[in-house]
């Protein structure tokens, strides 16, 4: 059995991991020897040596996890820089998550643009999600010069389903939306025939690791998970060149 530890380490050393390369014999070894005791179904993406004082990096899916070179203890938990408080595993996170804003299929998402357009956000939503909801109603109502490609990622239950479907195929989707997110008033229904992107987005979000919503995709490819409000949703923009 893996001893494990629930810590965030605490390290005086800023100096970030390169990732680029093949594994080495060790790096192969500790994969072959970890993932086995990581559970029933669990597969290790890759390992990778760190600066941080002997640990190895274990990629599982979206979850970074970390061990020694023996495999022998499981360290699950975050690597702070001590001098700054830099989140270097938030880093790495952040690194492994980011998208290539243009394989998005915007053709499947609805689009709305505020102002000039200029910035442009993807947001993943359900239309049964409370934070959804309330993202639309204060954050995106205050906000400008935007363009909002917004994906109905149906996660929550069958009635998502439902309620996608109808919107979809309403004579004016996003009108449709609206009335639904922000007064609750829902669409007309519609055929169960109705063509609608359901499935592709479903397999589009599991493919990027969505596993809540909202979550809002910036055009450098980065995300935020979660209902942000109006100020940090500004400070975000204010960081893409």
């Amino acid at each position: 059995m893996i001893k494990m530890s629930r810590i965030a380490l605490v390290l005086a050393s800023g100096l970030m991991m390169s990732c680029a390369g093949a594994e080495t014999p060790t790096e192969v070894n500790i994969k072959k020897l970890i993932e086995p005791r990581l559970g029933e179904g669990v597969k290790v993406d890759s390992v990778k040596e760190t600066p941080y004082g002997g640990l190895y990096e274990v990629r599982t899916g979206g979850d970074i996890l970390y061990t020694d070179k023996n495999a022998q203890y499981l360290f699950v938990g975050h690597v702070f820089d001590a001098k700054t408080s830099q989140d270097l595993t938030k880093e790495r996170l952040d690194e492994m998550n980011r998208i290539k804003f243009s394989d998005l299929p915007l053709d499947s998402a609805m689009k709305v643009v505020k102002g000039n357009g200029k910035r442009v956000i993807a947001v993943f939503e359900d239309p049964n999600c409370g934070y959804c909801k309330r993202f639309r109603q204060t954050t995106l109502k205050e906000i400008d010069n935007v363009t909002v490609y917004t994906f109905m990622y149906n996660i929550l239950s069958p009635d998502s389903i439902v309620k996608s479907r109808n919107i979809w195929c309403a004579p004016d989707r996003n009108k449709a939306w609206d009335d639904w997110m922000l007064n609750g008033k829902l669409p007309a229904t519609v055929a169960t025939t109705c063509a609608n992107p359901h499935e592709k987005i479903l397999a589009l979000g599991q493919q990027l690791r969505v596993s809540g919503t909202p979550t809002i995709f910036f055009a450098d490819g980065s995300r935020i998970p979660g209902a942000v409000d109006t100020k940090a949703l500004e400070q975000k923009f204010s960081t893409i060149k």
